[in-house]
């Protein structure tokens, strides 16, 4: 029953780590990157879809992307798509081809997107204490119910809290690195 809860912390912190790695993915540094085009979705045949499932996504070179879709009609719609999916982008299209140039982060810009990095670290740090608060929750009722002794209680409590520690870590680390990429000219 211990393990039970212990495990079902550690998957859903896991999640938290994942879902948090991936939002950063999303905040642009100097440097092109296909993940900067992940949230962007296009209109296709009545339903949107994820940008990579109509186009062909490349890097040109260290500031520059390069979109082919695989239809020419698409053309049109994809460029739309990434004007309107407000990452401050301009494609430019010659032939069947959108070049998307990225322009240079300035100072001013590279702190602002630290700060927006450090909020989603500490929403990342919240919800991993809120698992927390849960688990020791579940654990307090089996102690009233007797299904588990103080022992057991106090045994589990020290256990979720290192993985708590352990996941806090992680998420210290992964804002560290971030915040690297980001200061970085």
């Amino acid at each position: 029953m211990l393990d039970e809860i212990q495990d079902d912390a550690a998957q859903r912190m896991g999640k938290t780590i994942e879902t948090f790695s991936q939002d950063l993915r999303k905040i642009r540094t100097g440097r092109a990157h296909t993940s900067l085009l992940d949230a962007v979705s296009v209109p296709y045949y009545g339903t949107n879809v994820p940008l990579n499932q109509v186009a062909n996504i490349g890097v040109a070179d260290a500031r520059t992307l390069t979109v082919q879709p695989y239809e020419k009609s698409m053309i049109q719609p994809v460029e739309k798509a990434i004007v309107g999916s407000n990452l401050g982008l301009t494609p430019n299209t010659a032939g069947q081809v959108i070049h998307i140039p990225l322009p240079p982060l300035t100072e001013e810009r590279r702190k602002e997107l630290t700060k927006v990095v450090r909020e989603e670290a500490e929403q990342a740090r919240v919800a991993i204490r809120n698992i927390r608060r849960d688990a020791n929750s579940h654990l307090k009722s089996l102690m009233k119910d007797k299904d588990i002794s103080e022992d057991e209680q106090k045994r589990g409590e020290d256990a979720i809290q290192k993985l708590t520690d352990k996941h806090i870590g992680q998420i210290d680390d992964l804002l560290s690195d971030k915040e690297k990429e980001l200061m970085e000219i």
